[in-house]
Formats: structure tokens, C-alpha cells, sequence
């Protein structure tokens, strides 16, 4: 079966630090590009990386300078590095992955998704 799964949440003070992981199965997330989103409730679905084949790599505003997307394709895993973290950045985070070609900061273009793991950043 076709499975994204997120791991790596959790509870963190202002200014730390967490790594997310999103391990793929039943496909090889090399041949996708990949997506990291957030949630908070209330609220819509926002964009936050991005990386697609070629090596290119996109972030949002919000995130820019202080999170990473990356790959470990032998492990078949996508990560997202959070520095700095921020109280904003309180979400549930999902990774995503596209088959297709397209602008990856929307969410139409993915076609797995995985079932989202808590980030709460509070002192």
C-alpha cells in the first residue's frame, strides 16, 4: 500500500530545535517530489517546503532561513530540519508527495498524503 508517515513531533521551547521524518512505502519517494505542510487549528492547510527533482528546493516566507527539506533516499525518508522554532509554528505538520509536475506550494498538486504528526512549540 501507498504510505506516507510523519514522526519526529512533539513538545519544544521557543528557539529550539526538532527533525521530522516522513518514511515512504509502497512507492520510491525519489521519483516524487515532496512536500511539507502545516496545520493549526482553525486554520488552512499551509504550505511549508518543498523539493522536486532536479535538487530545487522552496520555502515559505515564514519559514525561510530557519527550516531544511531534505532526502535520504536509502532510507527512502524525507526530513524537515526546524531551528529557531517559533510559537507560530505550532501545527500538525504533513508531508506530501507529487507525482506530476506542477507548483508544489499547492496542495492540489500532491497525490499521498500522510496522517500528520503534532508540533506544539510553548515555554
Amino acid at each position: 500500500q501507498v504510505q506516507l508517515a510523519e514522526s519526529g513531533g512533539g513538545l519544544v521551547q521557543p528557539g529550539g530545535s526538532l527533525r521530522l521524518s516522513c518514511a515512504a512505502s509502497g512507492f520510491t519517494l525519489d521519483d516524487y517530489a515532496v512536500g511539507w505542510f502545516r496545520q493549526a487549528p482553525g486554520k488552512e492547510r499551509e504550505f511549508v517546503a518543498t523539493s522536486w527533482r532536479g535538487g530545487s528546493t522552496y520555502y515559505a516566507d515564514s519559514v525561510k532561513g530557519r527550516f531544511t527539506i531534505s532526502r535520504d533516499n536509502a532510507k527512502n525518508t524525507v526530513y524537515l530540519q526546524m531551528n529557531s522554532l517559533k510559537a507560530e509554528d505550532t501545527a500538525v505538520y504533513y508531508c506530501a508527495a507529487s507525482g506530476r509536475s506542477g507548483s508544489y506550494y499547492y496542495t492540489g498538486v500532491y497525490d499521498y498524503w500522510g496522517q500528520g504528526t503534532q508540533v506544539t512549540v510553548s515555554s
